[in-house]
């Protein structure tokens, strides 16, 4: 049997085509099964190329983070002269040694640790280390990673000193959430229970509903921008916490040689000869990372903006996001940014901005916006006079008013349909308004 298996992966055309779908404990098990699999994997550099190491149980802390006495530790005997850093990296470091002595780290071309244990020392070492060859790196919702060090660590990387043909990394996945399957429907027998001890909302029918409720919307948002790419679709806010000055600093540094999972926002205010013309009379913003997805359609007005939308395979590769997960076929960074094409022909194109932005101009349940151009953010009139003008529309019944005031977005939400609907609803006599 292993001498038919060897036959078989012998052939290299066959080997390239099943390698992507090998996890490295198979890859491994394989390895360790005979001498001539061990040599022939071991010489195999596409075997080696995407690394997957999330699902690793070896990869992960064996035992809960130490408290501040140092109680969970006690059982075990630990260097005095061992950092934090490294106590936590200790799993990843004894992988990527024993990758090394087996002579197959430097193939490594992509590199998964989401979810895992990861220093900033470490990611530090990757970049830097000749060992490492690694071109794509996916950090996303990993744990003890201290950011700050980290964008200098990137900084760092890029300085105009830098040596030739480094750094070698090309790729960075550090703001997106890790992909996670769907949740199926619930099956009748669990929410007839749910049912009994949760009342109507808890019912059948009711979750039933609320999950194809779900699924249309997303449905909907992927007809409209063509692609089921969250970043295509006009999702809204895309990352948890708005990342720090200093993350959108290093996206700045890095431009045109690593590629981030975000964009700087490109909004006029934040180019100074802009905002300080006559239509930038809104103040200059310093550079951010814009964490909020539009959707393809541009402003609702002029289906535009002013800095113009991101296009696949036309605009600078800064000015689109890497798509997620992480290709396991290439680590190129033109094709970790296609969009996934659910119909049409052509690429969609792509709005994002950052939060200052869009203060004023857009609706965060709808997700409708307008541009600079369009829409003019009133400087004055106070939250209560814009509050008492709502309510003398909704009292006067008069509901196909489209704007109060001038003013298309208030309390986050467009005046228009939103805002007039959500009070209309009766929501609390005004209570959670005013």
């Amino acid at each position: 049997m292993t001498a038919e298996l060897f036959d078989i992966l012998y052939n290299s055309l066959i080997l390239q085509q099943i390698a992507p779908y090998l996890p490295l404990s198979a890859i491994l098990a394989l390895s360790n099964a005979s001498k001539p699999l061990q040599r022939l994997l071991t010489n195999a550099p596409e075997l080696w190329r995407y690394v997957d190491l999330s699902t690793i149980k070896s990869a992960k802390l064996p035992f809960e983070p130490i408290d501040s006495g140092g109680n969970n530790w006690r059982s075990q005997r630990m260097d005095e002269a061992l950092t934090e850093d490294e106590f936590y990296s200790g799993p990843l470091r004894g992988i990527f040694s024993n990758l090394h002595r087996r002579g197959v780290l430097k193939h490594v071309h992509v590199l998964v640790l989401d979810g895992l244990s990861v220093p900033a020392d470490l990611v530090q070492e990757i970049l830097s280390e000749d060992r490492f060859n690694v071109r794509v790196l996916s950090v996303r919702e990993v744990t003890h990673l201290n950011e700050r060090k980290l964008t200098q660590a990137l900084r760092y990387a890029v300085r105009p000193t830098r040596p030739p043909e480094m750094p070698r990394l090309r790729a960075l996945y550090v703001f997106g959430q890790v992909e996670r399957p769907k949740k199926p429907l619930i099956s009748t027998s669990r929410s007839s229970e749910a049912a009994r001890a949760g009342g109507v909302t808890a019912s059948e029918g009711a979750q039933i509903g609320a999950t194809w409720n779900e699924r249309s919307h997303q449905a909907l948002h992927g007809a409209v921008s063509q692609s089921d790419d969250n970043w295509y679709q006009p999702t809204g806010r895309m990352m948890k916490t708005t990342p720090s000055k200093d993350w959108a600093d290093t996206l700045n540094a890095c431009e045109g040689i690593i590629a981030f999972d975000a964009v700087l926002c490109r909004g006029p205010r934040h180019d100074i000869e802009i905002s300080q013309s006559e239509g930038g009379n809104s103040g200059w913003l310093p550079p951010a990372i814009a964490n909020v997805a539009l959707g393809s359609t541009g402003c609702v007005k002029c289906s535009s903006s002013p800095e113009g939308p991101g296009m696949c395979k036309q605009s600078p590769a800064h000015h689109l996001p890497l798509l997620g997960p992480p290709s396991n076929w290439s680590a190129s960074v033109a094709n970790l940014q296609i969009p996934n094409l659910t119909s049409g022909l052509t690429y969609p194109p792509l709005y994002v901005r950052c939060q200052d932005c869009l203060r004023g101009r857009w609706c965060e349940r709808c997700n409708k916006w307008w541009d600079e151009t369009c829409y003019t953010v009133p400087e004055n009139g106070g939250q209560q006079r814009r509050q008492e003008e709502v309510r003398d529309v909704i009292d006067s019944g008069d509901v196909r008013l489209r704007t109060v005031d001038g003013i298309k977005v208030h309390w986050g939400l467009c005046v228009e349909d939103c805002l007039v609907g959500e009070m209309m609803t009766g929501a609390g006599s005004f209570g959670m308004w005013g």
